[in-house]
């Protein structure tokens, strides 16, 4: 074989491996793109899966909350709570209200904490659209307090305010029901703001609690 002829055939040799060796390069390349795209959708799958379960866990512990009995918990028949819009003071039959007639404008109860007392006719406008009322007098602690408005400004449907004239430290009213506690600590709040924030007692679910009056 000529010079010419052995040189040709080395280039064609260093060719052919070249060649090789960047086909090799590429089936890699696709294996590693296969093999991290699969982990992915594997996490996105399981995660998805997670989430879901998380949330049909969360619906199913809501669901049995709003089922079980909360101690101590007074109710009202809501057939004869009236729901008509009147103007002036409204007598209610008792403190704070937990429904009856009630001033046309709403008190804002997106999670607000008011600091003076606010008018009964206005909050009970809230509770018909699913908020929860917690109210408190002198006798409730300052941490309890404290506790409680952190709780309400994380919570829509919520609004928060004194009340003087209440009978326990710390009340709590929906539309038709109402708890009284002694300290914020007491399971029993979150009980019923897990069970009655736009709970089934809501004469109109999905009514706005944004947009109200306003006080200080």
């Amino acid at each position: 074989m000529s010079k010419t002829s052995k040189k040709t055939a080395a280039a064609d040799r260093k060719a052919r491996i070249e060649e090789m060796r960047r086909a090799e390069k590429a089936r890699d390349r696709r294996n590693r793109i296969i093999t991290i795209s699969t982990v992915i959708i594997a996490g996105l799958v399981g995660w998805g899966a997670y989430a879901i379960d998380n949330a049909n866990e969360k619906s199913d512990q809501k669901a049995a909350a709003a089922k079980k009995p909360i101690r101590g918990e007074k109710t009202w028949d809501a057939k004869k709570l009236g729901r008509t819009h009147v103007t002036g003071t409204v007598k209610y039959p008792m403190n704070p209200p937990v429904g009856g007639n009630h001033a046309p404008a709403w008190m804002t109860c997106n999670g607000n904490v008011y600091t003076n007392a606010i008018p009964n006719e206005n909050a009970v406008h809230s509770l018909e659209h699913g908020a929860v009322w917690v109210t408190y007098n002198d006798k409730a602690g300052a941490a309890d307090v404290k506790t409680l408005a952190d709780k309400v400004t994380k919570t829509p449907y919520t609004l928060m305010s004194p009340d003087r004239t209440e009978s326990g430290p710390i009340m709590l009213s929906a539309w038709g029901h109402q708890l009284s506690v002694n300290k914020a600590s007491d399971p029993r709040v979150e009980q019923f703001l897990t069970k009655y924030v736009q709970g089934a007692q809501t004469p109109e679910p999905g009514a706005a609690c944004t947009n109200g009056l306003t006080a200080s």
